[in-house]
């Protein structure tokens, strides 16, 4: 193996650029050649390369989203586009490709590999944590933060006012962020797909709150556990107490990444060229109990990462 690529796809997630420094200065190290693919799978399919080199990757651990820009490609979807993309990697003596995203995005590089051939290796970057074979994803942690200093916030408006706040966070279909920024932020309530739940239930919570005392509360509704708007009328109407909702949306992908986010791109990256140095493929990055492992691709996909049932208990229990 002489020259690898390494693109960003999907959402953007802060430490995508720790991961992308990773993996140009461990190949560079061990005297692998690097080029850079803008714009994910689409830039591959237009040709939107670079070279990268040392200094291509200076003072960028500490920016939150990715120097080489990402987007969503449709024309990726077809196997056209996906010729076209392998096409592009041949031509230019790419021997292997560093992915670095979500689920959609492993979807895509197990796809190269299977359809042409392309040598892939997926590292997991999204704020998300919906990837199966790791305790955390890239940009995790730095989500939770940036949810919790919100929720610090939103609770001093609160508190003054003597509100209900809704707040709304993302995740897609999951909960991983709102049961974690619950917790942390002491959520009344935490409202997430993988729970069934009725929003009387929520109502005779805050009722019970308020007999003894309690004049503000925080309930967290992940993204794709219901509409947070008809949520927070419908608890408005029940309880008669003046409640306001805040989404606070793409807020979330963006800043600088924690230490924690940092050190754990660092060290996948760093997998993911060792890996592919030792001519494996179909591969995905991971965390599991603090060490980082190679799963195979098709493993990865075909599992689904349950939430944490005993957080989501122990949630409940502190917020009676």
């Amino acid at each position: 193996m002489r020259r690898i690529g390494v693109l960003t796809s999907g959402g953007d997630s802060p430490g995508m650029n720790s991961a992308v420094r990773a993996v140009v200065r461990t190949a560079i190290h061990n005297g692998l050649e690097v080029v850079g693919i803008e714009r994910g799978y689409a830039g591959l399919i237009h040709r939107e390369f670079r070279d990268m080199n040392l200094s291509s990757v200076a003072d960028i651990v500490q920016r939150g989203g990715t120097i080489l820009k990402t987007a969503r490609s449709q024309e990726f979807m077809t196997p056209e586009g996906r010729g076209q993309a392998a096409s592009n990697l041949k031509n230019l003596d790419i021997d292997g490709l560093v992915v670095i995203g979500g689920d959609g995005s492993f979807r895509g590089a197990r796809a190269l590999a299977t359809e042409h051939g392309v040598a892939t290796v997926g590292i997991p970057g999204t704020i998300d944590n919906d990837i199966p074979c790791t305790d955390y994803t890239i940009g995790f942690d730095t989500c939770l933060n940036t949810v919790l200093d919100a929720i610090n916030k939103i609770r001093d408006t609160a508190t003054s006012h003597e509100r209900t706040f809704i707040i709304e966070v993302m995740g897609r279909r999951t909960g991983y962020i709102a049961l974690e920024a619950g917790v942390a932020g002491g959520a009344e309530s935490i409202l997430i797909p993988e729970v069934p739940f009725r929003l009387d239930e929520v109502v005779e919570r805050l009722m019970r709150g308020h007999m003894r005392g309690k004049l503000h509360s925080i309930i967290i509704v992940a993204e794709g556990a219901g509409n947070v708007l008809d949520i927070g009328k419908y608890l408005q109407d029940k309880t008669g107490f003046e409640t306001r909702v805040t989404i606070l949306g793409h807020i979330q992908r963006g800043g600088s990444p924690t230490a924690f986010d940092r050190v754990l791109a660092a060290r996948m990256g760093a997998k993911a060229v060792d890996v592919m140095m030792a001519g494996e493929t179909r591969k995905v990055i991971g965390i599991t109990a603090g060490e980082i492992k190679a799963y195979d691709i098709d493993y990865a996909l075909s599992q689904h990462k349950t939430i944490d049932l005993d957080l989501y208990k122990l949630a409940n229990i502190l917020s009676i």
